[in-house]
């Protein structure tokens, strides 16, 4: 028996509702011709707008829309229902003002009726998101909430999965990144059940999370899936919506694809006949545009045409964020903003001042506005104690921080210059975190992690699906789970030229962007030290190949000749980096360095004016100075682990525990007891943890570096399963003293997972080190450790007894 038209509308509505559009197409056209019946029609006419809508066609669907509307004798629930739709519509065009009136008109007359019901909580849905787009939290989710109750009561689950996703999206723009993540993490699965559309909707949401997050790298792969699935559903305004957020995820990193990217979004929404769209893409490639071609002026009147287009569409913020864009140069007042404005167009505001001031000679105006923005993203980053949230967000603040080191510069104050390197250093390293309980699930998902690239040895493990589900799953509960905890002091120059040791200096490296400088400190004096940027990026450049030819070519016509280029390029970053400082401050006997990212992969230790010289890389002068160190155990357990397939590990282990013999109690892993379980457990007991493994530095996700030991790697989110973290690490492996640069300033790597976990110093070498000299030079540190010598002093002690010139260095507190 064919099913009846209001049967057939009813499947449409479910398919329409999980996205699965053709089926609803079909299924909607069939109910449209099995009845006469004038208010079925058109509900039916209603739905089918909003699926005309979601495929491409919204100017078709709002006259279908309209047309059922002007039918004389509808019921007065039928017309309040046609009347949310339209509003539906309308918000999807990018006409917001009209489209809350018309939903807020459908909800006044559906919250007539005795009982609240879905319809009621779909308009009120469609209107949270109308307030959202235009940055009226509270009634967005007061509009939610109330949304959610009425879907809880009927037991509709996949709403309840939106509505809880949505107020995710509320909480991403009201700043809380954390409470954003955990909400859409926990409506993920079942909107991914209703169908991979609504899932691709809901990542396309999360792809802004990690943007703002500062994760662009993630965001945008996430993004360019999800536009392809758009594509193959014929999805083009979710298409071009997609290509936009990537637009804008691009803008800071690389302009030049962002203009591209903007580009192509605002053609696609010209041809969808959706004008709001359009000017936000088009917000987007004048910034881009602006940012790609900094000596190219745009007209004022084209950024004030778009902002134009912005206001009449209701997207005020993003047309207050385009006023301040096109004022950046100095011209024209800049725009009145609401202390309740987002957190970044208040930072924007810092920025655009900071601009004008520096563009205009006035350093001392420059340093304050940039100095107000950085204390306003200092107030938002202490909410969050995961390191790479803490990292990451520093997206924010790269302009203002690099604003703020050129105004330094010009002003050649030491101790101002000292100051705007200690915040650039220190913006991450403010927040103490609140380690977390243990985490069964994280434990069980990070197993499954190593089994899955154990199966998938050889290739690139990171695109498999599993392992994208895990990684993010891995990621998201690390930030839920990290609380912060009080704020570390930031020094000034005052404060930690009193605190250092008399034969102790400073090198605080300072990268402008265009210059390179150095603060040298020492007790009671400082001085500003000019180095020769483009002499020193010509050594940086090919160093890293350098570095891992030489290590892998010993002996022979071929070593011999990279030998020789890789000490040339020594020599050079010698003469540029080092010596300049080391004739500034002639009598120091131990250096503490700070570096910029952009010097992060330099191998200190093989520098020639370092040779016998203790030194160690502190993540900032403030950190370092103002720690509370640890009183030292009684009687100490010192580990040892060594991983499968390094031909002397076995031997390095050995050999440094032989050295504490009779001095403390040593345990060591070898073989099929070197698993990542075991290690962990001796980490927690352990005052000195010593590693011999090949390790792997994560480009895209620093903190699933790791280390292979017998049953996997482990990661360096494994390290928060470690209840306390060892006073003292050495990763004898290769690459995990590598770090990588996240928005000019913030390096992260393995080093920092275990400084951020509470370690006081970790010994790691940047690059591969041969066997051979990691063994010979590491149990020949083991020695000046058990009779006492500070870290940075056993390693240097160990360099020269030994002969042995190898890219090992000290982070953290090596003294």
């Amino acid at each position: 028996m064919p099913l009846s038209a209001s049967e057939l509308h009813r499947r449409g509505v479910d398919a329409a509702n999980t996205r699965r559009f053709a089926q609803a197409r079909r299924a909607l056209d069939a109910a449209a011709a099995r009845t006469d019946d004038p208010e079925l029609r058109a509900r039916i006419d209603g739905t089918r707008a909003y699926v005309l809508t979601q495929t491409g066609d919204p100017a078709a669907a709002e006259e279908l829309c309209r047309a059922a509307l002007a039918r004389a004798g509808l019921q007065p629930e039928t017309v309040a229902l046609l009347g949310g739709q339209l509003g539906t519509l309308l918000m999807h065009r990018g006409r917001l003002p009209e489209a809350e009136a018309e939903l807020s008109r459908a909800i006044d007359a559906l919250s007539a009726a005795e009982a609240e019901s879905t319809e009621l909580a779909n308009c009120l849905m469609n209107r949270s998101v109308v307030r959202m787009q235009r940055h009226e939290l509270d009634a967005c989710v007061a509009d939610l909430r109330r949304a959610l109750a009425v879907y809880q009561a009927h037991d509709a689950r996949g709403p309840v999965a939106e509505a809880t996703h949505n107020l995710g999206y509320a909480a991403l723009l009201g700043g809380d990144l954390v409470g954003a993540l955990a909400l859409m993490t926990r409506s993920r699965p079942a909107l991914a059940e209703a169908s991979d559309l609504a899932a691709a909707i809901a990542d396309l949401d999360r792809a802004e999370v990690l943007r703002d997050a500062g994760l662009t790298t993630e965001a945008e792969v996430l993004l360019g899936r999800v536009a392809v699935q758009f594509g193959a559903q014929r999805m083009r305004q979710a298409r071009g919506e997609a290509e936009f957020h990537l637009a804008r995820s691009l803008l800071r990193h690389d302009p030049a694809a962002a203009e591209r990217a903007a580009r192509l979004a605002a053609r696609r929404f010209t041809a969808l006949a959706t004008p709001g769209w359009t000017a936000r893409a088009e917000a987007v490639r004048l910034e881009a545009r602006q940012r790609a071609h900094p000596d190219r002026a745009i007209p004022a009147e084209e950024f004030e045409r778009v902002a134009r287009d912005l206001d009449r569409s209701g997207f005020r913020t993003e047309a207050t964020a385009l006023r301040l864009a096109a004022r950046r140069d100095g011209a024209g007042r800049l725009p009145r903003i609401a202390a309740s404005a987002p957190t970044p167009l208040r930072l924007r505001v810092h920025e655009v001042r900071a601009a004008r001031a520096l563009h205009r000679g006035r350093d001392r105006a420059a340093l304050r506005a940039a100095g107000e923005g950085l204390d306003l993203l200092s107030s938002w980053q202490q909410s969050f104690g995961a390191l790479d949230l803490q990292a990451s967000v520093a997206m924010h603040a790269s302009d203002l921080v690099f604003t703020g080191l050129t105004a330094a510069a010009r002003l050649g104050d030491p101790e101002t210059l000292f100051e705007w390197s200690e915040r650039a250093r220190h913006l991450s390293q403010q927040v103490a975190p609140v380690r977390p309980p243990h985490d069964a699930d994280l434990a069980a998902d990070l197993a499954e992690l190593r089994m899955l690239r154990a199966e998938l040895a050889g290739a690139d493990w990171t695109t498999d699906a599993r392992v994208r589900m895990l990684r993010d799953r891995v990621r998201e509960r690390q930030w839920t789970a990290t609380g912060s905890g009080a704020a570390r002091e930031r020094l000034g120059l005052a404060a930690a030229s009193a605190l250092l040791p008399r034969d102790t200096a400073v090198f605080s490296y300072v990268f402008t962007g265009s210059e390179l400088h150095a603060v040298a400190v020492t007790e009671g004096r400082a001085r500003i030290v000019e180095l020769d940027w483009p002499r020193v990026r010509a050594a940086l450049d090919g160093l890293r190949a350098d570095l891992d030819m030489a290590a892998l070519t010993r002996g022979g016509a071929m070593g011999a000749v990279t030998q020789r280029s890789l000490v040339a390029r020594l020599e050079l970053l010698d003469a540029g980096l080092l010596a300049p400082l080391r004739r500034a401050v002639p009598r120091a006997s131990r250096v503490a360095i700070t570096v910029p990212g952009i010097l992060g992969g330099v191998p200190w230790a093989m520098l020639p004016g370092m040779r016998g010289l203790p030194f160690t890389l502190v993540t900032s002068v403030s950190r370092w100075l103002g720690a509370d160190r640890a009183p030292r155990a009684a009687s100490p357990v010192v580990g040892f682990a060594a991983g499968p397939r390094v031909r002397r590990a076995g031997e390095e282990v050995q050999r440094a525990a032989s050295a504490w013999t009779d001095r403390a109690s040593t345990r060591v892993y070898e073989g099929a007891e070197a698993t990542v379980g075991a290690v962990t457990a001796l980490a927690g007991d352990a005052e000195l943890l010593h590693i011999a493994a090949h390790g792997r530095h994560a480009v895209d996700n620093p903190l699933f570096s790791g280390f292979e030991l017998s049953d996997g790697t482990l990661f360096g989110y494994d390290v928060d399963l470690i209840p306390r973290a060892p006073r003292t690490v050495i990763l004898s492996a290769c690459e995990l003293g590598r770090s990588s640069v996240r928005w000019g300033e913030e390096a992260l790597g393995m080093t920092r997972v275990w400084l951020h976990a509470g370690t006081e110093c970790v010994i790691a070498a940047p690059v591969a080190v041969p066997d051979d000299d990691a063994c010979e030079l590491l149990a020949a540190v083991h020695a000046g450790l058990t009779e006492g010598a500070a870290p940075a002093d056993a390693l240097a002690s160990a360099a020269v007894t030994t002969g042995v010139i190898a890219p090992f260095q000290c982070h953290g507190d090596g003294f």
